[in-house]
């Protein structure tokens, strides 16, 4: 089990600075888009503003949600087994 944990925060610390980097190069590309007061941002702005949330969204899901989530069903999977053979 320790194995795991040990294994699920080394990959969450691998993947954290390609993941931050890649959604913040890309927020901040949009964000002259979601500021922006020129003809056609009323179709522009939300855009931008929905693409900058997804991008958020998708990455503490990815560096928090999923690992807890994997610790969580893994340790619920254990205890199944271990209950079930007993």
């Amino acid at each position: 089990m320790a194995l795991r944990a040990a294994a699920v925060e080394q990959g969450a610390e691998t993947r954290l600075r390609p993941v931050l980097m890649t959604a913040l190069v890309a927020s901040l590309g949009f964000i002259p888009m979601a500021i922006s007061h020129r003809a056609g941002a009323e179709v522009q702005r939300p855009l931008a503003t929905v693409v900058i949330g997804g991008l958020v969204t998708s990455t503490l899901l990815t560096l928090l949600v999923l690992p807890a989530l994997y610790q969580w069903i893994e340790r619920r999977r254990e205890a199944n087994a271990i209950s079930n053979t007993s």
